[in-house]
């Protein structure tokens, strides 16, 4: 059984080589950068690998757990999408389930951005078998997505700025949210391919439709704070570039230090980012979401979600107001 595990993992795994900055084609900014962002790539997959091979979910705690604070998170995103394929497979399973209700508790967003790593890569009659059950955190799936578009399909999703106009999934969403919640994912992947340039990504941006750029601008925030990439300076760069969407920057921003204290994986670049993209501590930004999540509900014809992210956003615009 183990061998048949071992050879799971070897088939199921991407190349490594897939996360590197030079077979994307993303730029590189400098070279402590390009080792940060490609160390992203390989930690997810580890992730990935672990659940690739693993006989139930708890298995991937263990390794897992032994990798650095920074970098962990990223693998429990990896492992979630593993576990999201197997479960689409047929014959089935429930191991992203269970993978929610032990190890992947403190790591809920990151999962649900890797079941939507696995929507991806599977076929539409088996989106199904996605597991997502937070009609709240669900849209992450989403995010997951387009972050996996924009980084495996960047000519289309990032350079030629294709939209799907339409999206089949999730089957209750009569505003059409789920094309916003997919451009917060390309958002994300965004910082990537720029290679973490500040200056860059406010060109690429502006090449975008305006009502997007919003959304945009929030997964960047996200992505420079949880992945980080740019030092205080350039961070500093990134807040005046935004204009007028530094309140969606600062929202992204917030969610990832919701993510991170949330799993209790705080560093120091993530404290850097909030206290230039919030004007607030990690754990301040990451209150915030809490706060403003109480009693939200869908108004307006927006979801839940969406009320929640303005939520946050007013609040951190009018704290930098004052």
């Amino acid at each position: 059984m183990k061998a048949w595990r071992t050879l799971r993992r070897r088939v199921m795994t991407p190349d490594i080589s897939e996360t590197r900055c030079d077979v994307r084609g993303f730029h590189v900014t400098d070279e402590a950068t390009r080792v940060r962002l490609e160390t992203v790539g390989s930690s997810f997959l580890t992730g990935f690998g672990e659940a690739a091979q693993a006989r139930v979910a708890a298995d991937v705690q263990t390794p897992l757990d032994r990798l650095a604070p920074t970098w962990r998170g990223f693998a429990y995103e990896g492992a979630a999408m593993a576990l999201a394929i197997r479960d689409a497979l047929p014959g089935s399973g429930r191991r992203v389930a269970d993978f929610l209700a032990g190890p992947g508790d403190p790591h809920v967003y990151m999962a649900y951005v890797g079941v939507g790593w696995a929507m991806a890569r599977l076929p539409r009659f088996r989106w199904s078998r996605l597991y997502a059950p937070d009609p709240l955190l669900r849209w992450l799936v989403l995010d997951g997505y387009g972050f996996h578009q924009a980084y495996f399909h960047t000519r289309r999703y990032v350079d030629q700025r294709y939209r799907e106009e339409t999206f089949p999934w999730p089957g209750d969403d009569p505003g059409g949210y789920a094309v916003r919640a997919i451009d917060q994912g390309i958002g994300r992947a965004s910082w990537f391919v720029v290679g973490a340039d500040p200056d860059r990504l406010a060109r690429l941006f502006a090449g975008f439709a305006e009502p997007r750029r919003p959304d945009l601008w929030a997964g960047a925030g996200l992505a420079a704070t949880y992945a980080g990439g740019a030092d205080e300076a350039g961070l500093r760069r990134l807040r005046e570039s935004a204009g007028p969407y530094r309140g969606d920057l600062a929202q992204g921003s917030a969610f990832a230090a919701g993510a991170r204290v949330r799993a209790g994986l705080v560093v120091p670049h993530n404290q850097t980012a909030t206290q230039v993209l919030c004007g607030l501590s990690t754990e301040a930004a990451s209150a915030v979401t809490d706060e403003t999540r109480t009693g939200v509900g869908p108004a307006d014809g927006m979801p839940a979600y969406e009320v929640w992210r303005q939520r946050i956003r007013n609040v951190l615009v009018a704290a930098a107001s004052n």
